[in-house]
């Protein structure tokens, strides 16, 4: 997943943040889903396709 475009990317926390302490994020760009650490967004990135996003999903880890 070479040349994900961030610029216009909508990062949105997770609920399960306690209070900022461990905070994870996560955005769709294009044809791959992205997540960072919220306390360091200009560190690196993560990036799933949707399949695979869709199956961390599915194992009820993420929430929104």
């Amino acid at each position: 997943m070479a040349n994900i475009d961030l610029s216009e990317a909508k990062w949105i926390k997770s609920t399960y943040s306690e209070g900022g302490a461990q905070c994870v994020e996560v955005c769709h760009a294009g044809d791959a889903v992205g997540v960072r650490d919220s306390k360091n967004p200009g560190g690196p990135e993560l990036f799933f396709t949707p399949e695979q996003w869709n199956s961390f999903l599915a194992n009820g880890i993420w929430k929104h």
